[in-house]
């Protein structure tokens, strides 16, 4: 048993929001909720200011196993998930092998079974993500694929899209299409702007970004299936999707931490762990990306958490590869941006958006929940850092809000 003493339950909807309660949790269901509960037999959990929600779900989580074990262990990867407040993570197909039939799937379920967090894995939208036939989607849907996606790939080949998309819709399937048209993109690096043009570096336009998120809207309007844009970037795709959805309510897309609070001014030091995909935009699009999730425009927000070892950062930066963590920091960035309800809505609303049943905090409901103190101030540096690789592109910045753990299947994860 484990007994929550005087949280603040963060619970929009319910009349326990902002309420300070106990709770009891036994046999991994809230047993009781009141405002003084004592259990000798339970282990207790106290802290200042601690908030308790509904368990966090982050849409695009990356680890290195199998493969590249020597980036993140599933274990490794779990255990910085659930210390950072998430109880659900949609795994990406970001490995080798990636799951692309019934056996990749069932792999990585097996793999992360029996764990505190809830490892949804992505299977690949194509075989061996070359954009040429589609994997094996109905099978993996079968087997617990939660969506399809050639992770950070273009969909070059429209017809392609369309027939995957029609083919999806018939068992409720959902595709993401990462948003870039390559031949625009070249092989920029970083944004084309006023910042990134003194740098010396290949640059890529915001418009190859916008271009293929038209495309996409089309052909998801014309199948009527399920289509997610994974880290929209720029203002002009805010838009985009905003007067789709006045139309239709088969797209949704994302955004990540990275580019709600960094910009191009990021890498002007040439700082390599600040080379991400899609690459950072100027403040003209980060404010808009801010106001896009405000809005409702942006569905949800991920970390979108991509690990790598120090080989593939500690190089010139042209060498680099792409991606940063973002699991630790995912909270502190959010709480920086966002009042405490709207940081609970960002870093929930992937259960609407992925089909997948929302947690309640009630008297007989399963404990999916996360813990956090929402005021803790710090400067984000290598200490707070869980992940075995250490790539963060927000390390040295002043962050606002902790999270301290989870309790998930029957489990508690506690880093108080």
């Amino acid at each position: 048993m484990i007994l929550l003493k005087n949280v603040t339950i963060v619970n929009e909807g319910s009349s326990l929001h902002l309420k300070k309660r106990d709770l009891l949790i036994k046999n991994g269901k809230i047993h009781q909720i009141a405002s003084n509960l004592t259990n000798e037999d339970a282990q207790v959990i106290s802290k200042e200011n601690l908030h308790v929600s509904i368990g966090w779900m982050d849409s695009s989580v990356c680890f290195g196993e199998p493969g590249f074990e020597e980036r993140q262990t599933l274990k490794n990867g779990i255990d910085t998930a659930a210390k950072s407040g998430f109880t659900t993570i949609m795994l990406n197909p970001n490995n080798q092998p990636n799951p692309q039939d019934a056996s990749g799937i069932n792999y990585l379920k097996g793999k992360a079974s029996n764990e505190a967090v809830t490892v949804l894995p992505v299977g690949n939208f194509t075989i061996n993500q070359e954009g040429e036939h589609l994997a094996e989607l109905y099978d993996m849907q079968k087997a617990g694929a939660i969506s399809f996606y050639d992770f950070k790939k273009s969909i070059n080949n429209t017809n392609l899209l369309k027939v995957g998309l029609q083919y999806v819709k018939s068992f409720g399937g959902i595709i993401q299409s990462y948003p870039q048209d390559n031949h625009l993109a070249g092989k920029g690096m970083v944004n084309e702007d006023d910042t990134t043009i003194h740098l010396g570096l290949k640059t890529s336009p915001a418009i190859a970004e916008e271009v293929q998120i038209a495309r996409d809207i089309q052909v998801a309007a014309y199948t009527g299936a399920r289509l997610h844009i994974p880290t929209i970037t720029t203002a002009a795709s805010v838009l985009l999707i905003k007067e789709a959805k006045k139309k239709y309510s088969n797209i949704t897309c994302s955004v990540s931490t990275n580019h709600l609070f960094l910009n191009t001014s990021s890498l002007t030091d040439f700082n390599t762990h600040s080379k991400i995909q899609p690459p950072l935009r100027d403040e003209k699009n980060r404010n808009a990306l801010l106001s896009g999730l405000k809005n409702g425009v942006i569905d949800t927000v991920t970390s979108d958490h991509i690990p790598l070892n120090v080989e593939h950062k500690a190089v010139e930066f042209d060498q680099a590869s792409y991606g940063s963590i973002g699991l630790e920091s995912t909270y502190g960035v959010l709480q920086n941006l966002l009042h405490t309800e709207k940081t609970i809505q960002a870093l929930t609303s992937s259960y609407e958006v992925f089909g997948k049943e929302k947690p309640q905090i009630k008297v007989g409901e399963i404990a999916n929940l996360s813990l956090f103190v929402p005021d803790e101030k710090y400067t984000f540096e290598k200490e707070h850092i869980i992940s075995s690789s250490k790539n963060s592109a927000v390390l040295g910045k002043k962050l606002v809000g902790r999270a301290y753990g989870i309790i998930n299947n029957k489990k508690l994860v506690w880093n108080g």
